[in-house]
């Protein structure tokens, strides 16, 4: 309960304007810290729903990949240049954003990542891995702006918060697949 707590507490906090406005006046903030705190908001309120609804998981997310896949979706929707600049202009886009982020992608981690196995989870990471090296990508070699409500400079700099997001998920696959952790218990 503490955690569903702490996560709707995260959810109303990033939703009140001032913070929203804030947040969102910056585009690698909006993209790489308003967005994943609203999934981790959603990755705390988990618990609440898988205790509330047991069955509905261990039905329609058995072993966590239709889970993960909703989560992959839900992300790669808000990676989308155009969605997140609508996010900015269009009122319930952004109501979207705050219902989609935290429900249909953060609920969901929580409850799929234990159930994929070590291989499903790396292969996750690895997908996440190219797609934010494609998006650092785009976001450097636009000479267009492709965000209306950002500056071409905005947009490089997203993309190298893409691409060293990107390192970071390739050291931790290099890790899991070099370091044996049982070796240090």
């Amino acid at each position: 309960m503490n955690q569903f707590l702490f996560g709707l507490v995260l959810l109303i906090g990033l939703m009140l304007p001032p913070v929203a406005d804030l947040m969102e006046s910056i585009m690698i903030i909006h993209m790489h810290m308003q967005m994943p705190m609203l999934v981790i908001s959603g990755f705390f309120m988990g618990q609440f729903f898988q205790q509330r609804f047991p069955h509905f998981f261990s039905k329609y997310n058995q072993e966590g990949i239709p889970g993960i896949l909703l989560f992959i979706i839900i992300m790669g929707y808000w990676m989308l240049p155009r969605t997140m600049d609508e996010a900015l202009t269009v009122n319930s886009v952004e109501l979207f954003k705050f219902i989609s982020l935290p429900f249909l992608a953060g609920v969901p981690l929580r409850d799929s990542w234990k159930k994929l196995s070590k291989n499903r989870r790396n292969y996750t990471i690895a997908f996440f891995t190219v797609a934010f090296l494609g998006m650092g990508w785009l976001y450097l070699q636009a000479n267009d702006q492709l965000c209306n409500n950002y500056l071409v400079v905005d947009q490089m700099i997203l993309g190298w918060g893409f691409i060293t997001m990107a390192i970071c998920m390739v050291i931790y696959l290099a890790y899991t697949a070099l370091v044996d952790p049982s070796l240090y218990e």
